[in-house]
């Protein structure tokens, strides 16, 4: 099937999105996009399609939660569609969209939809619908709700927030002396703290004292440079027609920051992703910085293992996350039938979210996380004060999780993080190619 260029990175008018929408109808769209399956005319129960990109583990959970939820309700069926994630995800569902073949509800990042929900392509949520299936703002904490929101409409319905985290070795971290007498890692609250404390863990694995794979990953370099930049207590402003509002001198003190790390000694010069996690999990490091989502393959490595949010080194608390959360997609012609079982299924899956909760996300949906059954799960616990100092993306309709802005990243700063250019001239290119960005239209 032919792939299509990622709507992030090309500027696509409404119309090109639409022609291309009709041009492939008879094909593209009509290939199982819709994930209906063959099932409109052989149902017994009206099918709720949905769309998301949840894979491996995540992908197992959702589908279990999907079954629960099918379950619960014989008056509709669920039926999923799962797709790849990053760009091609997000170009095929706006191309349904535009085309008139969307799923009846479906997942984003809660940080791309600022470049969604402007041109139409997916419908604000209906406040006193969701009140009927007992979901209201307050059941949110107040920054998870404020991202739902655009123009003062909600458009998202977050189902977690899922930030990027600190595992450590409880067992690495006693041998250093590193743990408090409840065995919680100490704290630290300056760079130079934090690189003595990786140190010391080097002594004992004498191999590294972190884990951090980066390599030919824009988002990976993103979470952990956004992080230490927004700890700054700095913000990145993106207004169309305007160039970047950034705080250079901290951006440049963080990516600095971050480079000192690889000296091959606190931690690997160049690790990928795979191998930042197999060097952790083999007990070669007694920290890695991945996000929260990480953490079935450390239980399943039996490693005695427990998580806290990146140390605030700069001043601000801050940890750099994303939300994986419902949307509905613009439809043609409503099916209001169709419309009130997609209410009743999103909001069966944010009740039943604990099982989501095992998988090292947090939990939107207040109620279970204030649960006795939630309180008990560590180290889930230990990080779920990430939902209170979220750093969701700088708004554009280019940015946000699996965006190509991400990949842009990496192309400037990747040479910086292997000491082959410095944070300055890497920090500056990514500008440019950022303010070439905002001189375009949105594309959707």
């Amino acid at each position: 099937m032919k792939q299509f260029e990622s709507l992030t990175g090309r500027s696509l008018s409404r119309r090109h999105l639409l022609m291309g929408s009709a041009l492939l109808g008879g094909g593209f769209l009509a290939t199982g996009l819709t994930g209906c399956g063959g099932s409109a005319g052989a149902a017994s129960v009206p099918t709720i399609d949905f769309w998301h990109l949840l894979s491996g583990g995540d992908g197992t959970k959702m589908q279990a939660m999907i079954a629960s939820a099918n379950s619960a309700n014989p008056g509709f069926k669920v039926h999923p569609t799962v797709l790849a994630w990053g760009p091609p995800y997000y170009t095929k569902l706006a191309m349904a969209s535009a085309g008139g073949r969307p799923p009846e509800v479906a997942i984003m990042h809660a940080s791309r939809v600022p470049g969604y929900a402007p041109g139409g392509l997916i419908e604000p949520w209906d406040l006193g619908l969701l009140a009927e299936n007992g979901i209201t703002p307050e059941n949110f904490a107040p920054r998870i709700w404020e991202k739902s929101q655009q123009d003062g409409k909600v458009f998202s319905l977050a189902l977690d927030s899922h930030p990027f985290i600190m595992f450590y070795n409880t067992d690495i971290a006693g041998k250093a002396g590193l743990l408090e007498s409840n065995g919680l890692l100490q704290e630290v609250d300056s760079p130079d703290g934090f690189k003595a404390m990786a140190l010391e863990m080097q002594k004992v694995t004498k191999a590294h004292g972190l884990s951090f794979g980066y390599l030919n990953l824009g988002s990976q370099m993103w979470r952990l440079f956004y992080t230490l930049y927004k700890q700054h207590g700095a913000e990145i402003v993106l207004t169309p027609g305007q160039p970047m509002k950034v705080d250079r001198d901290a951006a440049v003190e963080s990516l600095e920051f971050m480079a000192s790390l690889f000296d091959d000694t606190i931690a690997a010069k160049g690790n990928d992703i795979n191998t930042g996690i197999a060097e952790f999990v083999r007990g070669d490091s007694g920290m890695l910085f991945s996000g929260g989502w990480e953490l079935p393959t450390m239980k399943k490595a039996k490693l005695p293992v427990d998580a806290a949010t990146i140390p605030t080194l700069y001043g601000t608390p801050a940890s750099y996350a994303d939300s994986h959360s419902f949307v509905l997609p613009r439809q043609l012609v409503a099916n209001e039938e169709k419309r009130k079982d997609a209410y009743k299924f999103v909001s069966d899956i944010l009740k039943g979210s604990l099982s989501w909760a095992e998988a090292g996300h947090i939990p939107a949906y207040q109620p279970v996380v204030q649960s006795t059954a939630y309180k008990e799960l560590t180290p889930q616990v230990h990080y779920a004060n990430a939902a209170d100092i979220i750093a969701y993306d700088p708004e554009a309709w280019f940015s946000g999780s699996g965006s190509d802005w991400q990949n842009y990243f990496a192309e400037y700063i990747q040479n910086v993080l292997l000491g082959r250019s410095k944070a300055a001239e890497g920090w500056d290119g990514f500008v440019a190619r950022t303010n070439d960005l905002l001189s375009r239209p949105n594309p959707v």
